[in-house]
């Protein structure tokens, strides 16, 4: 893999949000002002909003709150060892902890500042620019085997809610199965990947996405409305998420998703909100009635009500 360690250097040097000149900039790299403005273009490959002003230099649009390991760990001082790593480049966080199961003790976690192929369900791109948003993935160890990970997406979206709630006061909502909504709209995304036969052990990676700084998405990749959290302590945020997903999980692990349910419906976005589920081509229409023990949504059509369940259903306002 090609050194990243200069543009990376480059990055942090532009964090402040302040302007630096290019011909100090290429002293303190030992370099051209030409071999400078090429870690420009690269660094805005990344998703970076870079500002060029003759005679100033280069300035980042926003400061940028970069990921630090160090800080995290003041959050929590008395989680040893904290099991977590911050990567500023990766593929796929979740790609990265399913590529290493067998070395991984159940709870570890990784982070990343930016994601060259992130992914959701489906196998769909997930728009990852650096350091504006959050990348993070923990695995877990269900000795149970896979068929008790059943609702775990609804039960960590119920986690992740009540962490971003926590942090930032606002109204954060669940969309079964997976996903985080703000003010109606798209906030952050759920994968859950499983690996493991029935009546193994169940190796499971839980990644997630949330928006926090993102602007001018690319709308081939994000092709619905969408909301940002809005300036928060990612250090902060990562820490919190990580003792509280880890907790839940030891509670998922020892009640299922029982533990979760009636915490579901005062979070759900479209509590006996009309409905579409989108089923292949098939579309059904109804109102959305919450969920059952199994996980599955509810949804009424003319007095009765029926669960639908699988990896293959997507959820729409019907307005």
């Amino acid at each position: 893999m090609r050194d990243l360690s200069n543009p990376l250097k480059l990055i942090e040097l532009l964090a402040n949000g302040e302007f630096h000149s290019g011909e100090a900039l290429a002293s303190q790299f030992g370099m051209t002002r030409a071999g400078i403005n090429k870690y420009i273009k690269l660094i805005k490959q990344w998703g970076l909003d870079i500002i060029s002003v003759q005679g100033r230099g280069y300035q980042l649009a926003q400061p940028l709150d970069l990921l630090n390991i160090s800080k995290i760990k003041q959050h929590f001082p008395s989680i040893k060892p904290l099991n977590l790593e911050v990567l500023p480049i990766i593929d796929s966080t979740n790609q990265y902890l399913l590529s290493k199961l067998d070395t991984l003790p159940s709870g570890y976690a990784c982070v990343a500042e930016y994601q060259q192929a992130g992914r959701g369900r489906r196998g769909r791109q997930w728009f990852s620019p650096f350091g504006s948003n959050l990348y993070f993935s923990l695995y877990w160890r269900l000795e149970q085997g896979p068929a008790a990970a059943m609702g775990l997406s609804l039960a960590v979206g119920i986690a992740v809610a009540k962490v971003l709630r926590q942090l930032s006061g606002q109204q954060i909502k669940v969309k079964w199965p997976n996903d985080l909504y703000l003010n109606d709209k798209k906030l952050a995304g759920i994968l859950v990947e499983i690996a493991g036969k029935t009546g193994d052990v169940a190796h499971v990676v839980i990644g997630m996405g949330i928006n926090l700084a993102m602007h001018n998405p690319d709308h081939q990749i994000v092709n619905q409305a969408w909301e940002n959290l809005g300036h928060i302590d990612r250090n902060l945020l990562v820490a919190t998420l990580l003792q509280q997903l880890r907790e839940a999980m030891i509670c998922f692990e020892q009640q299922g998703l029982s533990a979760f349910i009636e915490q579901w419906q005062p979070l759900d976005n479209f509590n006996n909100r009309a409905v579409k589920l989108l089923i292949g081509d098939k579309v059904i229409h109804g109102i959305a009635k919450g969920i059952n023990q199994q996980g599955a949504l509810l949804l009424e059509q003319n007095g009765q009500i029926t669960p639908y369940i699988g990896g293959e259903i997507s959820l729409r306002a019907d307005d």
